[in-house]
C-alpha cells in the first residue's frame, strides 16, 4: 500500500515506522522540507520526504498526523489531491483545562470531511499518547491494544483496519463518521483522568461479561 503522511511530528513518526516496516511505501510530507527529510531518513526503508501536496498525491491512504486547526486547512488546500483517498484522522481537539475544543460542533472528523469532500475519512489512533504507538507492538497483559475505527466508507475501513493491524494492534468496529466525536470525546475526559487526576482510566469500566449487568453475566 501506498501511505502519504501529511506532517512530521510525533504521530507521524510513531505510526509511520511501523507501516514501513510492514512493507508498506511511505511518503513523509511536510511544509519544512527539512524536517521531512530528517523524520524519513530516521524511519528508513521505503520512507521518503516530499511536500505536503507531493505526500498527498502519493498515498492510497494519507495519514492527517495534523494539530487540530490545522488539519482542516491543510484538507482544503489540497482537496483535489485527496479525491478518492483514504484520510486517516489521528487528531484530538483538546485544549487547556482537557476541554474539548469542538465543543458541540463538528468533529475534528467531520470538518476534516468538509474541507475534503472527495476523500474518505476515518478516524483512528486518537485514544493514545504518540509512545503507546511507538511499542513493537503495543501488547498489554498479552492483549494487544483494540483501536476504535470510525468511518462510512467500507474499502477506506479494509484500508485502514489493515494499518491498525500492521501497527500491532486490533482494531474495533467503532461505527459510522458521525460516531468520531465520541472518540474525541473520549480522548478529553481519558486524557483529564490519566493526566489531570492521575486515575486508572480503564478502570471506570467493568470486565465485559457485566457490561448489561451482573444479572446478565
Amino acid at each position: 500500500m501506498r501511505i502519504g503522511v501529511l506532517g512530521t511530528g510525533n504521530m507521524a513518526d510513531a505510526l509511520a515506522g511501523h507501516w514501513v516496516r510492514a512493507g508498506h511505501e511511505v511518503v513523509i510530507g511536510g511544509r519544512d522540507a527539512h524536517k521531512a527529510e530528517r523524520l524519513a531518513t530516521r524511519i528508513g526503508g521505503s520512507a521518503k520526504p516530499a511536500g505536503l501536496r507531493a505526500a498527498a498525491e502519493s498515498g492510497h491512504v494519507v495519514l492527517a498526523a495534523l494539530p487540530f486547526g490545522a488539519g482542516a486547512d491543510v484538507a482544503r488546500d489540497l482537496h483535489a489531491a485527496l479525491e478518492g483517498k483514504v484520510l486517516l484522522d489521528c487528531s484530538n481537539p483538546v485544549g487547556p483545562g482537557f476541554r474539548l475544543l469542538t465543543e458541540g460542533g463538528p468533529s475534528a472528523a467531520q470538518q476534516l470531511a468538509a474541507a475534503a469532500p472527495g476523500a474518505h475519512v476515518v478516524k483512528a489512533f486518537n485514544l493514545c499518547h504518540e509512545d503507546v504507538w511507538r511499542m513493537r507492538p503495543p501488547v498489554f497483559d498479552g492483549r494487544p491494544l483494540a483501536v476504535p475505527v470510525c468511518g462510512d466508507d467500507e474499502r477506506a475501513l479494509v484500508q485502514v483496519r489493515e494499518l491498525v493491524r500492521d501497527v500491532g494492534c486490533e482494531p474495533v468496529a467503532g461505527g459510522g463518521l458521525e460516531r468520531a466525536g465520541l472518540l474525541e470525546a473520549t480522548a478529553a475526559l481519558f486524557i483529564a483522568l490519566w493526566v489531570g487526576e492521575g486515575a486508572d482510566a480503564q478502570a471506570i469500566a467493568p470486565p465485559l461479561a457485566y457490561a448489561a449487568g451482573p444479572s446478565h453475566q
